[in-house]
């Protein structure tokens, strides 16, 4: 028997010995190891952003990344996994994830996306503003800009307009605010800033405890989307006499951010373009909210007080920026958004927000 007739016989044998022991389960098929997605949902796995994230995940497998879910109702525990390498990804609050972005980041400042025609707060166009600067980063043009050392944005959506509510609704003005408690995050220093500014008291809070001290009164005023009213319970500390006013302070906005090193090259563009498709989901969650707030909680605020309100948030932007808080680069990329929805509007007249 020649030398090759006997290394044919052996790789026959090695391939019937194979066979058998796949069928005896002796023998597993590698399977790629799936990433972990940190994802912070205030209502749990039962919530909006827990199940926006599921189908996220399912649509990101045609590119050929497997994910599973971690979840977390304490977003600092979130944030702090995927810090530490735990996650390699994480949806959380983009108060939260600032310091992995300041462009993208700039997005949450102080009145930033509020659009006022008329006197009154146009809300739709509002939410249209925010639509516009999601757009833009989600570009290929953009894609460097999403981008801060091994962090990259993959995306982001609406949580919705967050809205001043007080236990006491004779508080309907900043004047009336001048001594009151007002919960602050304290990751967040910019809402420190603000609320001194204007003559009250920032008390430190989490989304852990915030609902909890303004239900026992420990403070006078959140600033909070309606996602938070039934989680937080926050009916119990509005009671008979508070309200929530009809003053949109900030969008707040919820992003993916990625350990860009666990993911294929350009994965963080086709992220971004799978969530600027799901901004009209996240209206109808934030909708739903609104709508399941009791209608007689809605206060709406004195109309003459709204124009000086809005360039009260703009110059407390200007100041914030200037502190090294704000990007000054988002907040000059968001006001574009902003002219384009309202071209009208004063501040127009000058190209950027802030030098």
């Amino acid at each position: 028997m020649s030398v090759n007739q006997r290394t044919q016989m052996k790789m026959k044998s090695w391939s019937k010995a194979a066979a058998v022991l796949a069928v005896a389960g002796c023998v597993a098929t590698p399977v790629m190891a799936k990433s972990q997605i940190c994802v912070w949902d205030v209502a749990g796995k039962s919530g909006d952003v827990t199940s926006s994230a599921v189908d996220y995940l399912v649509a990101m497998q045609k590119h050929g990344v497997e994910m599973e879910v971690k979840n977390y109702v304490d977003e600092r525990v979130a944030i702090e996994e995927f810090r530490s390498g735990q996650c390699d990804a994480v949806i959380a609050t983009t108060l939260r994830t600032r310091p992995f972005n300041a462009i993208s980041g700039a997005l949450d400042s102080i009145g930033a996306t509020t659009i006022v025609r008329n006197g009154k707060i146009d809300i739709k166009a509002s939410y249209e503003v925010v639509r516009k600067v999601i757009q833009v980063f989600s570009l290929p043009q953009a894609a460097k800009l999403m981008v801060e050392g091994n962090y990259e944005v993959g995306g982001m959506f609406p949580l919705g307009a967050a809205y001043p509510i007080v236990r006491d609704r004779k508080i309907n003005s900043v004047e009336a605010l001048s001594g009151k408690k007002i919960a602050a995050f304290d990751y967040d220093k910019a809402q420190g800033v603000m609320i001194q500014r204007i003559g009250a008291q920032p008390v430190s809070a989490d989304v852990t405890n915030i609902g909890p001290k303004f239900n026992n009164g420990s403070v006078d005023m959140v600033t909070l989307p309606a996602v938070a009213f039934k989680p937080f319970e926050l009916y119990k500390g509005i009671g008979t006499t508070g309200g929530i006013g009809r003053l949109p302070i900030l969008i707040p906005t919820v992003q993916i951010v990625l350990n860009k090193s666990k993911f294929p090259e350009g994965f963080g563009e086709k992220s971004r373009q799978y969530w600027v498709t799901q901004f009209d989901r996240a209206l109808h969650f934030i909708d739903v909210a609104e709508k399941g707030v009791p209608a007689n909680m809605w206060v709406d605020l004195p109309p003459e007080n709204i124009p000086k309100y809005v360039q009260m948030f703009r110059e407390a932007r200007i100041e914030i920026a200037n502190q090294g808080i704000y990007n000054k680069r988002g907040l000059n990329i968001v006001k574009r958004a902003r002219c384009d929805v309202n071209p009208s509007d004063a501040e127009c007249a000058s190209k950027t927000e802030v030098d």
